[in-house]
């Protein structure tokens, strides 16, 4: 009896072990700068730049910088920066097309290099 159950708990604790480990996502951090003026340009970026369970954005407005968090078995940070670019905002990787660029509110427009 004892050693059926000892197999029993061996037998589990292999399977959450394997289920735990495929479940990991590989994720990485880096930043990228993003050119953007406001709250409102904060909220965009993010917005684009955000897939859910995949990555995530935060936009810091003083800097400039986007930290940018993924699962890198999934994307990369040059898809994310083209998302957002789709979205208007230029960045270090991927500059906004000028008609993306455009549709901006006038608050958003930042000065373009």
């Amino acid at each position: 009896m004892k050693k059926s159950l000892l197999k029993i708990m061996i037998a589990i604790t292999v399977l959450l072990s394997t289920t735990m480990n495929a479940q990991t996502k590989k994720t990485k951090t880096e930043e990228v700068k993003v050119s953007g003026n406001c709250g409102m340009c904060k909220k965009t970026i993010e917005k684009a730049g955000n897939i859910k369970d995949i990555a995530t954005v935060v936009w810091n407005k003083e800097t400039k910088i986007a930290t940018v968090t993924y699962d890198e078995s999934k994307t990369n940070k040059e898809e994310i920066a083209k998302r957002i670019a789709l979205a208007g905002y230029d960045s270090e990787l991927v500059k906004a097309k000028d008609e993306d660029y455009d549709n901006l509110p006038g608050c958003c427009q930042y000065d373009r290099e």
